[in-house]
Formats: structure tokens, sequence, C-alpha cells
């Protein structure tokens, strides 16, 4: 069952900017944690960034942090990242779940309600 969707993506030369956004119902949403993952093909689903249901903590991979940005619009049931100063190697399909209120976890285990992706793809 698909509870959250993500929209955004495309494709950008290196150095440009994109902002992915997660949509969800208020029952997936409004109280959970919620992170970005990203997966290319032939590797693991790898974090990149979570954010706290109503503290406004966050949590960023050290490969993105400085460039991408995570927020959320509690009343839009909407989650956001915008990704600045694009690299090749930010090319992947970018996922939004979801992960308990107070977790700082960056284990794909321990999120639900995946989304199908969004696929980024930077070029040189």
């Amino acid at each position: 069952q698909v509870q959250v969707v993500e929209s955004g993506g495309g494709l950008v030369q290196a150095g440009g900017s994109l902002r992915l956004s997660c949509a969800a119902s208020r029952r997936t949403f409004s109280v959970y944690r919620m992170a970005w993952f990203r997966q290319t093909p032939g590797k693991a689903r790898e974090f990149v960034a979570a954010i706290g249901w109503s503290d406004g903590s966050t949590n960023y991979a050290d490969s993105v942090k400085g460039r991408f940005t995570i927020s959320r619009d509690n009343a839009k049931n909407t989650m956001y990242l915008q990704m600045n100063s694009l690299k090749p190697e930010d090319t992947a399909l970018y996922y939004c779940a979801r992960g308990r209120a107070y977790s700082t976890s960056r284990n794909p285990a321990d999120f639900d309600s995946w989304g199908q992706g969004t696929q980024v793809t930077v070029s040189s």
C-alpha cells in the first residue's frame, strides 16, 4: 500500500538545484519522523536526511551535509528536500519514508511507508 508520494526529481546539470517533495496523508505523516533515502542500481539503500515530527531536529548524511536541506510542513502533510550544488554522485532514486517520532535511526529497517521514489539525475 502506497502511503507517500515523492515528486520533484528530474535531470539537472552539476552544480544545479532540485527540490523534492513527499506528500502523505495526515495519518501517515502527523506524529512521525520523516526521512529521505536514496538508492542506485546494485547498491544498498542509503540514508540522506531526516527530520523530527515536531521539534525541527534534523540529521544529514556526511555526503550531503551543507548542500541539502530537509524541511516539513505539517499543515500540508508534506516533507521537502532542497538539494543544492548537486553532484553526479547524487544521481539516484530518492525515497520518502517514516520512522518513530523521536528516533535518530538511519537504518532503513526502522522506517516504513516507503514511496515509489523519484529519480534524480545529475549530469557532469
